[in-house]
């Protein structure tokens, strides 16, 4: 299909019924010009909200159960009163309770067994993006819009690894291509669950981190999309996190690699995994603000003709670094750095920053702060034997570190610019403690101690003249800056 626009909507874009009429208004606006699918988070916090059920009923805390339920039914039938006519609540109420209801089951499940089995987590957790797609769609419905809900798991195809699933792309072109276009070609806007899939034998999964991004992407690559809109609620992707840098400014174009470093280091606007599917097709990604939808956004291409340097300075305070270091001979380095990754990958935690020594043979791994439980078990369930026999030393972790990220695929091949980062850091008295480049020379990250990462940023921010530039001030003709007006001197 030509020219179809695939839009996503975050969990603030879709978080109240205020904003579920703006992000459906938006999507109507476009569907006028052109055929347009849309994907919707859960409201916001009704994640959280699920997930904190669950481990309630896995506690055996009935009490704390049923005070989420009231909450997720009182937030979803507001919403539902709030968007809807009242000729039409009757009818959309039932299905709102129909899916809370089928979560309510699982719990209790649940609540039975003790546990939560990833496969019921997986078809649980999933119920915030359902219920979603019942209010948007049937307000798309009555205001005049053409539109059908769908349940992603009756579309994207993924693998069986609960809690993170990835796509099977050609299985998932052919559902989508059956179950979707159809909806196109009648004019109508599907309205699509994100952050779930199921397997190849119908079993519900859901894609982890970014997954409603991600779910987006699949489907845009699968459609053949002209476009994919990521409705989010800051104005696009910017030079960096504005809370600690006042005059940071939105990047109006980045690449796909400069978009997913930045993702992957710390900027919160999508995920890395969100543009893989659209490489091969070269599909362009707008970051916009659904809160401000008249502010251009961000625009995410393949390559720009003429790299810029360096683009931007991402960060993230909530990691911790993890230091290993051979004790023995017998131990090889490579080797316990080898084991140490296949463990820390086996626990399906990311690795940030690897830095390594060549004398010692130690080496320490960043991670996200709440992976830090699950990378430690996995270390010392790996190296259990080497540990009790003193081959390894204690695994040393060191909570106090923020990460830094100077991101551009103009950096490469540019004379001096990574000791000018550090002559920064170090301008504003911050140590460096650990510091990682890859080849491609895309990105420069570097560990800091936690209370001076918000000053280290600043410094490297100001050093690579990414802040807004001053208006360049007007004279009036014939005076020049510094210079008085003729008779005023």
């Amino acid at each position: 299909m030509k020219n179809l626009l695939v839009m996503k909507f975050g969990g603030t874009s879709v978080g109240s019924a205020a904003r579920m009429r703006v992000s459906a208004g938006l999507a109507a606006a476009e569907q006028k010009n052109r055929p347009v699918a849309i994907v919707v988070s859960a409201m916001s916090k009704v994640t959280d909200l699920l997930l904190d059920t669950m481990r309630h009923a896995e506690a055996g805390d009935r009490d704390g159960m049923e005070s989420n339920l009231a909450r997720l039914r009182e937030r979803h039938e507001e919403a539902c009163r709030e968007l809807l006519p009242a000729a039409d609540q009757g009818a959309v109420l039932a299905q709102l309770h129909d899916v809370i209801d089928e979560f309510e089951r699982i719990v209790n499940g649940m609540a039975m067994l003790g546990e939560r089995p990833p496969r019921s987590v997986d078809e649980a957790v999933a119920v915030g993006e359902r219920l979603s797609v019942v209010l948007v769609s049937e307000f798309l419905r009555v205001s005049g819009t053409p539109s059908v809900g769908v349940n992603a798991r009756d579309v994207v195809v993924t693998d069986a690894v609960f809690g993170n699933a990835s796509p099977l792309m050609e299985p998932t072109r052919v559902k989508a291509q059956e179950k979707l276009l159809p909806y196109l070609e009648q004019g109508l806007l599907p309205v699509i669950t994100g952050f779930n899939g199921a397997s190849a034998d119908g079993r519900p999964t859901t894609l982890g981190r970014g997954g409603s991004d991600f779910s987006a992407s699949i489907l845009a690559a699968a459609l053949d999309a002209a476009e994919l809109w990521i409705w989010t609620d800051v104005d696009g992707i910017m030079s960096a996190d504005p809370r600690l840098v006042p005059d940071a400014q939105v990047l109006e174009e980045i690449t796909y690699a400069e978009a997913a470093e930045l993702a992957y280091n710390g900027a919160k606007v999508l995920h890395p995994r969100t543009l893989a599917p659209l490489v091969e097709k070269k599909i362009p990604v707008w970051s916009k603000n659904s809160f401000a939808p008249e502010k251009p956004g961000t625009r995410i291409v393949p390559s720009m003709a003429v790299p810029q340097g360096a683009r931007a300075v991402a960060s993230m305070r909530n990691v911790a670094l993890v230091s290993l270091e051979p004790a023995s001979a017998e131990m090889n380095g490579v080797q316990l750095m080898a084991r140490s990754l296949d463990a820390i990958a086996r626990a399906d935690v990311e690795v940030l920053v690897v830095s390594s020594s060549s004398y010692r043979q130690n080496f320490c791994l960043l991670v996200r702060e709440d992976e830090l439980e699950r990378s430690l078990h996995a270390l010392e369930s790996a190296l259990a034997l080497e540990l009790a026999h003193h081959y390894v030393r204690p695994i040393q972790v060191d909570r106090n570190v923020g990460l830094l990220a100077a991101v551009g695929e103009g950096m490469q091949g540019k004379p001096g610019l990574a000791g000018r980062i550090f002559t920064a850091i170090s301008r504003v008295q911050v140590n460096v403690i650990a510091i990682a480049q890859g080849s491609s020379e895309l990105t420069i990250a570097v560990v800091v101690r936690r209370d001076g990462l918000e000053k280290a940023v600043k410094a490297v921010h100001a050093e690579c003249g990414l802040g807004m530039r001053p208006p360049v001030p007007v004279f009036p003709f014939g005076q020049s800056e510094g210079r008085a007006p003729r008779g005023k001197r």
